[in-house]
């Protein structure tokens, strides 16, 4: 589906947490420094040529992504819940380092969504002559005052928005420490593509079964969670460390392939002593691409027997937030085992 009309009158509430996109040289010494950005315009005239009113809002202070805390979720989660009947949709501008670990857990946070809630930033600063912050922002804006015939928001979801590509925030990775095509979602193509115009993949947007009702919003997070990533020569002691840790509530196994693990006795008898402890074992794959299922190969269908649950194509970020919010929510266990396994936000493909 394609797109060219400007939102009409749309609000677009810009947030900035920190991150390379809102740096400038200063010319008094030639440093990077972060910008005014009531001062946007300035730096993107062509914000200025769509028929919406842009606020914004600054952190302060601003914080560089490797420093994200889960606090800044709640942060972020309660501005946009606060202003949500101000605004018709949200962009929030985040270092990538940590961008699909924030779009991720917003995603969860946020239920009921009707408004877009664009993720973007940048490999170059935004001050500088070959920035791609600035194609970056004039898109997430665009996506993010973007509004159907009936005026409802084409895109009411988390995303990401990089390199003209528009992807479902919990299904985002970052790839790519030094190019401009940072971000892939491998499990599920884009949302939607910028080009001459904008190319909306409508059967893939998740929208709400009832525009009308509220915001809900999920504020509690347990975060006693960890990640266990396989790897061959992995000790006794790191397995055991890991897996039957006192102040771990759940772990996250980085496994191979389609699911699998190390069928040695001792690494099996190690998990199924942390299952009947009652620990929370979530199966993900490392790879890029693909899905778990253990029911393929033996050593994945050892894992299943020992209680850990699948993961089927989730990325470790989004499965990470997705433990963080379900075990705010619940202390019960076996409540989060069985929400952890269902689609609760178009995360994973069953």
């Amino acid at each position: 589906m394609k797109n060219n009309k400007s939102a009409d009158k749309a609000s677009i509430l810009i947030i900035y947490t920190g991150g390379t996109i809102g740096m400038k040289q200063d010319p008094s010494d030639l440093t990077l420094k972060p910008f005014d950005f009531s001062q946007i315009l300035d730096e993107a005239p062509e914000l200025g040529k769509f028929a919406c009113r842009i606020d914004t809002y600054t952190f302060n202070p601003i914080i560089d992504s490797s420093d994200v805390e889960p606090a800044l979720w709640q942060q972020l989660a309660q501005l946009i819940y606060d202003r949500y009947d101000e605004h018709d949709g949200f962009v929030i501008l985040h270092g990538t380092d940590t961008m699909a670990y924030s779009a991720s857990a917003l995603s969860f946070m946020l239920e009921g969504l009707t408004k877009p809630v664009i993720f973007t930033g940048s490999q170059l600063p935004i001050g500088v002559p070959r920035t791609d912050g600035r194609e970056n922002l004039i898109s997430s804006v665009e996506i993010a005052a973007a509004k159907d015939g009936e005026g409802h928001a084409l895109v009411p979801e988390v995303c990401i928005c990089f390199d003209n590509m528009l992807m479902r925030g919990n299904r985002t990775t970052k790839v790519n420490s030094d190019n401009f095509r940072a971000f892939r979602s491998e499990n599920l193509p884009p949302l939607a593509e910028a080009g001459i115009s904008i190319r909306y993949n409508t059967s893939l947007i998740r929208k709400p079964e009832d525009w009308s009702r509220p915001l809900t919003l999920h504020k509690d997070l347990d975060t006693r969670v960890s990640i266990l990533k396989i790897h061959p020569g992995i000790t006794p002691q790191v397995v055991r460390n890991i897996l039957l840790g006192d102040q771990t509530r759940a772990v996250i196994l980085e496994t191979y392939g389609s699911g699998n693990a190390p069928c040695k006795e001792w690494f099996i008898s190690i998990v199924k002593e942390a299952a009947k402890s009652g620990k929370i074992l979530l199966n993900v794959t490392q790879c890029l691409g693909g899905s778990v299922n253990m029911d393929i190969y033996a050593n994945g269908k050892t894992l299943k027997e020992a209680g850990v649950l699948n993961g089927y194509d989730s990325t470790t970020e989004s499965a990470l937030a997705k433990l963080f919010h379900l075990m705010g929510r619940s202390e019960n266990n076996t409540w989060v085992k069985t929400h952890l396994e269902l689609d609760l936000r178009g995360e994973i493909s069953k």
